[in-house]
């Protein structure tokens, strides 16, 4: 059977190119180089290196067979690598950046969670609905909802967020509980986005998919703004479940149109590459990916 010693000492020699040198580099005498290179050629049946006083060279057997092996090594040494990563314990500092609704009511309690099973560790999160650039801004990971965009970084779906429709208690005194999709053309509603005087809001029911004209007196893009209008009774409005329902369970808003939801969106984890993860990034994603799961099974 071949010793895989072997097969790294004879890489070394190659790579090295002599006995010598090879040596110096595994830290062993010479001769247990040339012992362990003359094993490898007994076992494999051929002869891999010529050598002379002046000069080594690899047959052609010998080199079909470095490129081949050598490959191999390198598949070894990466595996020990990503195993090393996986042991060490997470330290130092992550920079995240999310969503300010998802953010603020959902991912909050991950990093939490994160830095009491990591006392080592420092979390950065930045919530912001504008769509960082990771590289420039020094982020190692961003959550992203919706439709994602065309890009060079590694994206991995969590999971899929939905919309629920809500409103203060008090608007839905003044104003009445809304019963269907086309009710809603009647009523004030907030919208998420740049202007207050038409919006289409595309919902999935019963009767499957319609679409609602809406217009309000009061439009924000960004979710903390909406989720302060519709608290302040200015009318419905769109929420992301995990933030609805926080607020819902408070008695703050009331769901309005039970049987109906935004389109599933896809939620999303963003990096810059998938190689050489640090431990630090692998572990929050894999945190925040359970606790996603773990939300959508009991929802």
């Amino acid at each position: 059977m071949i010793d895989l010693n072997d097969v790294v000492v004879f890489a070394r020699v190659v790579e090295a190119g002599s006995f010598t040198a090879a040596a110096r580099l595994l830290a062993m005498p010479k001769t247990t180089v040339s012992r362990r290179v003359a094993a490898l050629e007994r076992e494999v049946g051929v002869r891999l290196l010529q050598r002379t006083t002046r000069s080594l060279n690899l047959t052609d057997a010998g080199r079909s067979y470095y490129e081949q092996s050598s490959q191999g090594l390198r598949a070894i040494e990466e595996a020990n690598l990503r195993l090393a990563e996986a042991r060490a314990e997470p330290s130092g500092t992550i920079r995240v950046s999310a969503p300010v609704g998802f953010g603020s009511y959902f991912l909050i309690r991950a990093v939490v969670d994160f830095l009491e099973l990591y006392p080592k560790t420092n979390v950065e999160l930045r919530l912001t609905d504008d769509k960082l650039n990771l590289v420039e801004d020094g982020i190692d990971l961003a959550f992203r909802t919706g439709t994602l965009q065309d890009s060079t970084l590694i994206a991995r779906k969590l999971g899929a967020t939905r919309r629920l429709l809500c409103a203060s208690p008090d608007y839905l005194t003044r104003y009445g509980m809304p019963e269907s999709p086309a009710d809603l053309a009647r009523h004030r509603c907030v919208i998420a986005g740049s202007s207050a005087s038409v919006a289409h809001w595309v919902l999935d029911g019963p009767q499957g998919q319609e679409t609602a004209v809406v217009a309000g007196r009061f439009a924000a893009n960004e979710m903390q703004a909406v989720v302060a209008a519709a608290l302040a009774g200015f009318g419905i409005a769109q929420l992301p479940q995990a933030m609805a329902e926080g607020l819902i369970d408070q008695g703050r808003l009331q769901r309005v149109l039970d049987d109906y939801t935004t389109p599933a969106g896809g939620l999303h984890v963003l990096y810059p590459s998938s190689r050489h993860l640090s431990p630090l990034v692998k572990a929050f994603i894999e945190l925040a990916a359970e606790r996603i799961s773990n939300r959508a099974n009991t929802a």
